[in-house]
């Protein structure tokens, strides 16, 4: 694996950075030069994918360069350079090489500010307060079925015991119908509403439909909802800012490139 990967970033760093004429070499092949600084710069690049510098790497990295410029040479003479083929897989390994570069370029130099961070930080804190639901629901496909249901509820029946068995949902029938706690904007609009009209201890007294079909909902608990603090989640927030940044800036390259 490891060689594999130093063979990509071998080639990747020779079509990107090529093989500077004026340059202290590492190795001259048939005359031409392969530059110490290209060894330098592949060895910076498995440093960050965690390998330890040491001689023996250098060594390996100059070698492979090496196999490399000959194989390229002999590829040169046999004329496989001049094919579509090989044209069109270069142009796009610089196509990749040069916009990921981009990327890493914008990555590296985009800053959040501290107001930034925090009014996105409120955003959230907003969404994932107000109360939270500890409800159960027992998912049919017909309305008559949950109807039956209720009745069965109203007579005495136990909810938990009606869900394992009758339940449509396979996430919360073995628990009998148990969501767990969740805000109201987890479930779809009709369950929602359903729910939160509800009081501690009552089930609906009507089938709720939704596109998964006939719900049968009860309400066990509620609670008021304590988003996590700012510090807590700011490498993951900030991360995501970034990443929607990036996604802004692209759209805006792509909006403002002349494609015919």
């Amino acid at each position: 694996m490891l060689k594999t990967t130093l063979k990509a970033t071998c080639l990747a760093a020779v079509m990107v950075l090529g093989t500077p004429v004026h340059a202290q070499n590492a190795a001259v092949v048939n005359g031409q030069s392969i530059p110490s600084a290209l060894v330098d710069f592949i060895m910076a690049e498995q440093e960050k994918r965690g390998q330890a510098a040491s001689p023996e790497m250098r060594a390996t990295i100059r070698q492979e360069l090496i196999n490399q410029e000959v194989m390229k040479q002999e590829a040169v003479k046999k004329g496989l350079g001049s094919s579509p083929e090989v044209k069109y897989q270069v142009q796009m390994m610089n196509q990749a090489i040069l916009a990921n570069a981009l990327r890493e370029d914008f990555y590296k130099n985009t800053k959040l500010t501290d107001k930034e961070v925090e009014t996105a930080y409120a955003e959230i804190a907003k969404m994932m307060g107000g109360s939270e639901f500890r409800a159960s629901h027992i998912l049919v496909e017909q309305e008559a079925e949950a109807k039956a249901i209720i009745d069965q509820l109203g007579k005495g029946g136990k909810f938990a015991d009606i869900a394992k068995a009758k339940s449509k949902d396979p996430g919360s029938a073995p628990n009998g119908g148990d969501l767990d706690w969740a805000n109201p904007n987890s479930f779809v609009p009709e369950f929602s509403q359903a729910m939160v009209g509800l009081k501690k201890g009552e089930y609906t007294k009507t089938p709720v439909k939704s596109q998964f079909g006939y719900h049968v909902i009860l309400l066990a608990d509620t609670r008021q909802a304590t988003p996590p603090k700012l510090e807590e989640i700011r490498p993951q927030l900030e991360q995501k800012m970034i990443n929607d940044k990036w996604e802004e800036y692209q759209g805006k390259l792509l909006s403002g490139a002349k494609v015919k």
